[in-house]
């Protein structure tokens, strides 16, 4: 919706999913951009998010602790209102889960990836997979450190990262690439027990690489993004039927834990981490055991059943039952938008005007508008605050700070 305005005058009945908060995640991935850099990344997200709130008709998460960390910012921009609480006391015509699933077929090796076609692993090595990038918010240096532990008792361990630089240029690679890169250097595990894949894999290939490992880990640090992330790299291990490896607090880890699918370990604990290895990889039992739990759970991710909720909506689609004044205005219409989508609560309509302020041209005038905003709203305490971290700014910008 921020980048193609059509669907922002569209009156059509309109799906957003929200699998991704990206605002939570713009809260480790823009954390490098300096102090002003990101604040207004994630304010910037979280407004784009807003948006999209205020206008959808029906909503899509991808886990019930999602659904209802939604349903706490459809509440703040005024979704959770009457008309809707009318229409459906629960609010599942608004908000349903439908999160990733995979492919019900499974899946076919149909060429060599990994082994002995990556220098330095060969068949009878065991390998382990990280299935896909590394990011800020995952805890990759932990991981190298528990691989260097057990590679004191088996040689024979591979760490395979399946991509490291992301085919998105809108995707920078992120500082805990090369922290990573530098831990296995310092260990001596690269080439030998660690291995970066440098090009990205297609999705029609990966399933080569997967059934080339034998377990898939996911470890991450324990903050308010994983709280309610979705790991879709765990749908690919449980597609390939891999025993899983993973660090606790999400959703995924909780699943992994409760259902038997491998182990979960609690954050930046490298002993925990090297012993569940150890046992997925060199315990015959343990791992069968995670792969029967595997393959009695997975069918519960198929698309077919992840998306049965948007299914069902597109059979009879409906407008939003507080949007059903603005969906019979013709769009083009001089009456369309002439009152608000929602009734919005006095601190977002403060955040709007503010933000309309911040975002005009920039001179005196400007200048003047904010000072009368933030008197107004703060106070003259407040103003002076603002006006001496203002300058605080200029400065340390000036000194190349």
């Amino acid at each position: 919706m921020h980048h193609f305005t059509t669907l922002q005058k569209s009156n059509k009945i309109m799906v957003v999913d929200l699998y991704d908060p990206m605002h939570l995640e713009q809260l480790e991935q823009a954390r490098d951009n300096g102090d002003v850099g990101w604040r207004n990344q994630v304010t910037s997200t979280t407004e784009v998010i807003n948006a999209q709130l205020e206008r959808g008709d029906f909503f899509l998460c991808a886990s019930e602790r999602q659904r209802l960390f939604w349903l706490g910012q459809l509440a703040a921009v005024g979704r959770v209102n009457p008309d809707n609480y009318l229409a459906d006391d629960n609010l599942n015509k608004l908000i349903a889960i439908a999160p990733f699933g995979m492919d019900s077929r499974p899946p076919q090796h149909e060429r060599k990836a990994i082994r002995g076609v990556t220098p330095g692993i060969g068949e009878d090595d065991k390998v382990v997979i990280w299935g896909g990038g590394i990011y800020n918010w995952f805890d990759t240096p932990s991981l190298v450190r528990a691989v260097a532990q057990v590679a004191e008792r088996h040689d024979d361990i591979r760490l395979f990262f399946l991509g490291v630089a992301h085919p998105n240029p809108d995707v920078p690679e992120m500082a805990i690439v090369a922290e990573t890169r530098r831990i296995s250097d310092q260990l001596g595990l690269t080439g030998k027990h660690v291995f970066f894949n440098e090009q990205w894999v297609a999705l029609d290939d990966r399933q080569n690489y997967l059934l080339e490992a034998d377990a898939g880990v996911s470890t991450h640090f324990a903050h308010i993004e994983t709280t309610f992330s979705f790991r879709t790299r765990i749908l690919d291990y449980m597609w390939a039927n891999l025993p899983i490896v993973t660090t606790d607090g999400d959703s995924f880890g909780d699943l992994v834990a409760a259902e038997g699918m491998g182990v979960a370990v609690k954050e930046r604990d490298v002993d925990a981490l090297a012993a569940a290895l150890e046992s997925m990889l060199y315990d015959p039992e343990a791992a069968a055991a995670a792969r029967a739990a595997v393959s009695r759970v997975r069918d519960d991710f198929t698309w077919e059943r992840a998306l049965a909720p948007l299914v069902e909506f597109c059979k009879d689609p409906q407008v939003a039952a507080d949007r059903a004044h603005d969906a019979a205005v013709p769009a083009g219409s001089v009456t369309a938008g002439s009152r608000p989508r929602v009734a919005l609560s006095p601190a977002r309509q403060r955040e709007m005007q503010f933000h309309e302020i911040a975002n005009s041209r920039h001179g005196v005038v400007r200048d003047v508008r904010l000072a009368t905003w933030y008197l107004r709203q703060n106070g003259v305490s407040g103003l002076r605050d603002k006006v001496q971290n203002r300058v605080r700014i200029m400065r340390e910008s000036k000194n190349g700070r």
